[in-house]
């Protein structure tokens, strides 16, 4: 483990093994059916007597299960360890969070690098394509594993943000509340070619092996980084980019005339990448990237969204953060407009912020304050007992 330079949360450390075999087959949105399906997952804090403090925590497109804590692979934090932890803004003294890696995902969870148990070698591109649905519907069997039949409240951004809509969505009598946050009911054209423009990278680099790289002990570094690399810029904003970098020069006091980093961004997106190959399977990428374009609540509901939340019972609250052009305030919008028109309970919060879509990981006190006023407000509605202060007063 490496040395950590920010407080962590008191969590204990994470178990690798955490995991359950469903027990029956998943029929996927497909068409196909995948048996002995892995879900790989964490859970934080301690479930209460009447099991009316379950939180489910969906994670974005490059998380994992290892909500808060240190993660025990990379030694870093945990992707929300700022939100979520004794006393924080979802306080494991009084809630029990589970978090999944979703389907398809490469942190134990059933996806492209496990062992297809048909052929006994790993799945690549055998692997059927799964989608947000599926991925939900894999965490509620988990839940049925943990003999939870409802759930407070469904939380997460960018990709867990589509996730828990879709919990919403397919299971409304499941779940007392949701939080969407900096997330959207269907990916834009843009968002889809951005995707795309990762995946061809992916395939072209030689050692990808047309997926076959880990049957022929190979990594598609220089692909898969490059993936990474033209995401991570649309997850910040220009403002951003400009206030941290600029176009300062690295470890240098004139331009090379060359094609090394000169530029102190350039230094950094290089090693955004290439940190990412390390702890991500590329495979996995190309098909959590696909699941993301293929979400559209509208279409699967005659093209009108507010025909996928009539008559829903679910609390929403809607997050977005002025900065973000990923997934900009307009598509949050357009999830209250179709709530509102249904009398759905629906509130919504734009954040200010100049931090662009990664917003929803980083330190925003009024995103927090948002979140936590939801979240225990929700939690006294549903009779969620409050946490016992520990401590001198």
């Amino acid at each position: 483990m490496t040395s950590l330079t920010t407080p962590l949360s008191d969590a204990p450390a994470p178990d690798l093994d955490a995991r359950m075999v469903l027990p029956e087959p998943l029929t996927l949105q497909s068409g196909e059916v995948l048996s002995s399906v892995t879900v790989a997952y964490q859970t934080y804090g301690t479930l209460n007597a009447d099991k009316s403090n379950v939180i489910v925590a969906c994670h974005a497109l490059t998380g994992d299960q290892y909500v808060c804590g240190v993660h025990p692979l990379t030694g870093k934090r945990g992707w929300w360890d700022d939100l979520v932890g004794p006393g924080k803004v979802i306080d494991t003294n009084r809630y029990f969070i589970v978090c999944a890696n979703v389907l398809g995902g490469c942190m134990g969870s059933t996806g492209p690098k496990e062992i297809n148990p048909a052929t006994g070698r790993p799945w690549g591109l055998r692997f059927p394509v799964i989608t947000i649905r599926d991925m939900v519907a894999a965490q509620v069997k988990l839940l049925d594993h943990l003999g939870i039949e409802k759930v407070l409240c469904v939380i997460g951004g960018s990709m867990g943000a589509m996730q828990a809509l879709e919990w919403a969505h397919r299971y409304p009598n499941r779940v007392f509340a949701v939080a969407p946050i900096a997330g959207s009911y269907r990916h834009s054209a843009q968002n889809i070619a951005f995707h795309e423009v990762g995946r061809q990278a992916i395939m072209a680099d030689p050692d990808w092996a047309h997926g076959n790289y880990l049957e022929e002990n190979k990594v598609p570094k220089r692909g898969l980084a490059v993936a990474r690399m033209a995401a991570h810029i649309t997850y910040l904003s220009e403002t951003a980019l400009h206030r941290k970098f600029g176009r300062r020069l690295q470890d240098r006091a004139s331009l090379t005339y060359g094609f090394d980093a000169d530029f102190q961004v350039e230094s950094y997106l290089r090693h955004q990448g290439y940190t990412f190959v390390d702890r991500f399977d590329a495979n996995s990428y190309l098909y959590i990237t696909r699941a993301m374009d293929y979400f559209d609540l509208a279409s699967e509901n005659s093209g009108v969204l507010s025909n996928a939340f009539k008559g829903s019972p679910v609390r929403f609250c809607l997050i977005s953060f002025t900065s973000d052009w990923l997934f900009p305030t307009s598509e949050s919008r357009a999830i209250v407009h179709a709530l509102n028109a249904v009398a759905a309970n629906v509130s919504f919060v734009e954040i200010e912020s100049d931090k662009g879509h990664d917003a929803f990981l980083l330190d925003e006190p009024d995103f927090h304050q948002t979140l936590r006023g939801f979240i225990d407000g929700c939690a006294d509605v549903y009779g969620v007992p409050r946490a016992i202060k520990t401590g001198a007063p």
